[in-house]
């Protein structure tokens, strides 16, 4: 059957396809060098950056490289929601105003406590409407970190009693879940929807309270078995004094309650308050390899490859700092995972 091909036909053929195979993996392996990802890697990015993805979304990413998609979901694209909150979400109840009401009658009481339900009911209906008319792939990744973070900075309406906390939390993942990780712990340390949720609010000097310091550690920065009981009990001390205004549900410092004596936490000492030690724990380089594992439970598999989040983790660490601490550039390391053979 051969004998009607020219043999150099048929070295021009092998030629070919090998070229075209060669091309392909060339491709694959460096990703910013291919011209076009193709409807099936677009259709996998798009599933795993985000909650999946329109037909016409994934067409328009399979005309871009690897490293093109990578650069158009993390594009800096603002924090405006899609559905603005309804007013019965946004707005804080005074503490004063609920006391006043729940003190007329019982029947008053309940009624509290339905108005409480009926707000948390349509803030996590509020959510879920931006969650499913995200316009854009690079929105849809913003929305899957605010609820990455919630997750990972987990608090509960049923625990802090306010939609409107909530709601004011649910923003600020907005507002800082893809800028700086040292940057949105602080914030969420004294977001008051976690001060409510781990009871820094009652964490005072001379009676601390040690939930906030142990989740910190535990949760937040650098996972169990890299701390001591020791070290719980004096971050406790640092953050005394966080607290909440009941009248207007936002952070507030009370000096008088906090303990400004000297710590001893992580092998270091000084006259901490609770953000110096948040910055003791950003500087462990556990810190950077504990996010970077969940991450990428998040975005890879549930398996992590252990070479590869030390990999990632050191370069995410040692990519910049801002007054001695790491930087932690959220789009960075985010970019590191999506580049990484395993995330494709």
């Amino acid at each position: 059957m051969r004998a009607w091909l020219p043999r150099e036909f048929l070295k021009y053929l092998y030629a070919a396809l090998f070229l075209g195979l060669f091309a392909n993996a060339y491709a694959f392996s460096n990703p910013k060098e291919a011209p076009g990802m193709g409807v099936a890697d677009a259709r996998h990015f798009l599933a795993r950056v985000g909650f999946g993805a329109t037909p016409e979304e994934i067409d328009a990413f399979a005309k871009l490289s690897h490293a093109q998609a990578i650069a158009q979901v993390l594009k800096p694209i603002g924090t405006t929601v899609v559905v603005p909150a309804p007013p019965d979400v946004a707005e804080f109840v005074p503490r004063s105003a609920i006391r006043e009401q729940r003190a007329q009658s019982e029947d008053a009481k309940k009624a509290v406590q339905q108005e409480q339900v009926r707000r948390a009911l349509l803030l996590r209906a509020w959510w879920v409407d931006n969650l499913l008319q995200t316009p854009d792939p690079a929105t849809e990744l913003r929305e899957r970190m605010v609820l990455f973070w919630h997750n990972h900075f987990v608090s509960s309406v049923s625990k802090v009693k306010s939609a409107a906390v909530m709601q004011r939390q649910n923003q600020l993942f907005r507002e800082r879940g893809l800028g700086s990780f040292a940057d949105l712990l602080h914030a969420v340390a004294k977001d008051p929807a976690m001060v409510v949720y781990l009871d820094s609010a009652s964490n005072r000097k001379g009676s601390p309270n040690e939930n906030f310091a142990r989740e910190v550690m535990e949760l937040f920065t650098l996972g169990e078995g890299h701390y001591s009981e020791q070290d719980i009990k004096e971050a406790a001390r640092a953050y005394t004094g966080w607290s909440v205004d009941p009248e207007t549900g936002l952070f507030k410092w009370r000096p008088m309650a906090h303990d400004f004596g000297e710590k001893n936490v992580l092998g270091q000492s000084g006259n901490f308050d609770g953000d110096a030690v948040l910055d003791i724990l950003l500087s462990q380089p556990q810190c950077a390899e504990f996010i970077v594992e969940k991450l990428w439970r998040e975005f890879i598999s549930p398996q992590p490859d252990s070479r590869e989040v030390k990999r990632i983790a050191r370069a995410w660490y040692n990519a910049g700092r801002t007054n001695g601490v790491p930087s932690y550039d959220l789009r960075f390391v985010l970019a590191e995972l999506f580049k990484s053979k395993a995330f494709w």
